[in-house]
């Protein structure tokens, strides 16, 4: 990553020197007034919608807290400015449904998604930190991480400075009308392959947020023939695995060009292809693919054996074994 210039010095890279402490902004690195200068991760608009406030929540080191616990410090103005009015514009949207969302600016929502994963990740660092120091040891973390993760907060930055991403988005974006349980609060993540999904209202929405659009070439004829489709939830739980699934076998870490110019800051991709001829993406694998599928399936209890019973070709509520799309109409399982 190349940064050079009177505006680099205005990014902020926590991972340079592994400050997650609650004393510095989690986006701009400002020194707060003091440690209780924090907003929500999850907004509170959401939480009380869905009625989340002692929801368990689980951290990657088996800890438990609750939506409402999960915090990231934050510089009051900045909140003030940026992240209230983004949320207030999200929770419009996301109220109405499916034909709001529609609308929204890509943009928008890449950086509402953004913020609300990476401040998961600013938790799970921080107590991951504290788990290895208690152990008398170094925190670590893998250098791809750390790249991924890095890019992730760069790109967020866009929120408050003048960020120009140049000719290209850096995530794939998918957006389903969905016929859902309208009380029912469907989130996912995947905190490596920086994977988001969420299914609420009457739409489902899975981003990957680091692949340059990879993953929407890679499923663009199934989505082409279903993305004006309304959904079963089931229908969109099977597109999610997939989703999920590419985003791991996706092979390549992005690499940016960064130029300030002026007040302004370009980000131009590099070709994911780089030098290597190896595909972008890792070969497709039914049965594991089958595993993915058995965890999105669960609500409905379908099973691995049943799922894979035909190895080379899984089971499937979206397309009948002739190719043909299945109507969620004719889906007689519950929403």
């Amino acid at each position: 990553m190349l940064i050079f210039g009177a505006m680099a010095q205005q990014l902020y890279n926590p991972f340079a020197n592994f400050n997650f402490s609650n004393k510095n902004c989690f986006l701009s690195g400002e020194l707060l007034a003091n440690t209780d200068q924090k907003v929500q991760v999850f907004p509170q608009w959401l939480i009380e919608r869905y009625h989340l406030q002692n929801k368990p929540f689980k951290l990657l080191d088996e800890s438990m807290a609750t939506y409402q616990d999960i915090k990231v410090p934050c510089q009051p103005n900045i909140n003030t400015t940026y992240f209230e009015p983004l949320e207030a514009e999200i929770a419009e949207a996301f109220a109405i449904g499916y034909e709001a969302v529609k609308q929204l600016d890509s943009l928008k929502i890449f950086q509402w998604a953004g913020k609300l994963l990476y401040g998961i990740i600013f938790n799970e660092i921080q107590s991951g930190i504290k788990l290895q120091h208690a152990q008398g040891e170094e925190f670590n973390i893998s250098q791809a991480i750390i790249h991924k993760f890095g890019n992730l907060h760069l790109m967020l930055q866009s929120l408050i400075r003048p960020i120009i991403f140049e000719g290209f988005e850096p995530f794939s974006l998918f957006l389903f009308k969905v016929d859902n349980n309208p009380e029912e609060f469907g989130y996912r993540d995947e905190i490596n392959t920086l994977t988001f999904s969420l299914r609420i209202n009457d739409f489902g929405l899975i981003i990957c947020l680091q692949d340059n659009g990879a993953n929407k070439i890679y499923h663009r004829e199934i989505y082409d023939q279903i993305a004006n489709d309304q959904l079963h939830p089931i229908q969109f739980e099977e597109f999610c695995a997939r989703v999920f699934y590419s985003a791991y076998l996706f092979n390549r870490l992005p690499e940016y060009n960064v130029m300030p110019v002026g007040d302004e800051v370009y980000m131009e991709d590099m070709p994911l292809r780089g030098m290597s001829s190896k595909p972008l993406f890792d070969d497709w694998i039914n049965k594991t693919y089958g595993q993915v599928l058995e965890s999105f399936w669960k609500n409905w209890g379908f099973l691995l054996l049943e799922i894979i019973k035909n190895p080379e070709k899984p089971m499937s509520f979206l397309f009948n074994p002739d190719g043909s799309k299945i109507n969620a109409s004719t889906i007689e399982l519950p929403v």
